[in-house]
């Protein structure tokens, strides 16, 4: 059976990569299992200079997901490029930024970066000259902001969606004809915890991003109308826990899928979708993943 995949040229051994700000620099999880077995490797989101990220506490549990406010904690891209990004293989390096300059200078960076193969564009990030809107919630901003960094890459760039907007294909649509050559989604959806007993919420930054299973159903449908509504490669993310999770998102057309929150309850949740999916295609007499595809 066959289970590479290509996304925008960058062959992957299989469809499985892990999500953003779950998987550390893939380093962190080589205790438990190898991080070369996945189809690539997506780091945690790194900026142009060091973010603290935002005050404790800044995750909580719910019902079947996470609330997360992290903040994007990062030490930024000197210290990423110089400590994180060893030799394992095929990196996607996820980038943040809060202008169009910052986004610009880490991916100019990354451009002659051989252990980069791909950038993912975090377009969730508060856009602060515009007076804090996320990149990701307007279309012509995330029209932009694609065709700026499309402009300085040297490698494939992957624009990954907010779920948190109206009309997901219009967004889709924006990045597609910015130059994006894939996108991924979905991020986080906008969540609040609130603390009964102490009468405040829970999360210091008030809300956070909640993902999870609670998620999933959303994200299926948003990956499914964003296949029909672009032609570029999309990878889908959101609540995946096991192989049958991640074929709800291969079978709605999706070309990749990244796991994230389901890695910190078990380490080893991706070497059991990968070999999930490879059962599920024998069984089915598929002998190659893009036969998946409804």
């Amino acid at each position: 059976m066959n289970l590479s995949v290509n996304i925008a040229g960058v062959t992957l051994k299989n469809p499985v990569m892990s999500a953003s700000g779950t998987f550390g620099s893939g380093h962190e999880y080589a205790d438990w299992m190898d991080p070369g077995k996945l189809g690539a490797i997506v780091t945690k989101g790194v900026s142009a200079v060091p973010w603290e990220g935002n005050s404790t506490p800044r995750v909580a549990e719910t019902p079947s997901g996470m609330l997360n406010a992290i903040g994007l904690q990062n030490p930024g891209i000197d210290v990423f490029v110089n400590r994180d990004l060893k030799e394992l293989e095929k990196y996607t390096v996820n980038v943040c930024g809060k202008t169009a300059e910052d986004y610009i200078a880490v991916v100019e960076r990354l451009s002659d970066e051989p252990r980069a193969d791909l950038l993912e564009i975090n377009i969730s990030c508060p856009n602060v000259k515009e007076g804090g809107i996320a990149f990701g919630q307007n279309a012509d901003s995330v029209f932009e902001i694609t065709k700026k960094l499309k402009s300085v890459s040297k490698k494939p760039v992957i624009m990954k969606l907010s779920p948190n907007v109206t009309d997901i294909t219009e967004m889709a649509r924006a990045a597609e004809a910015g130059g994006a050559d894939a996108v991924s989604l979905i991020n986080t959806l906008t969540g609040m915890k609130i603390d009964i007993e102490r009468r405040r919420p829970l999360l210091a930054n008030m809300t956070g991003g909640l993902s999870g299973p609670a998620i999933r159903p959303v994200a299926v449908r948003m990956v499914w109308q964003t296949v029909r509504a672009v032609k570029i490669p999309v990878i889908g993310m959101g609540g995946i826990a096991s192989a049958e999770d991640a074929l709800e998102f291969l079978l709605a057309g999706a070309s990749a899928v990244a796991v994230g929150t389901a890695n910190f309850n078990d380490p080893l949740t991706m070497e059991r979708v990968i070999s999930g999916i490879g059962k599920y295609m024998e069984r089915h007499g598929l002998d190659d993943v893009s036969m998946l595809r409804l």
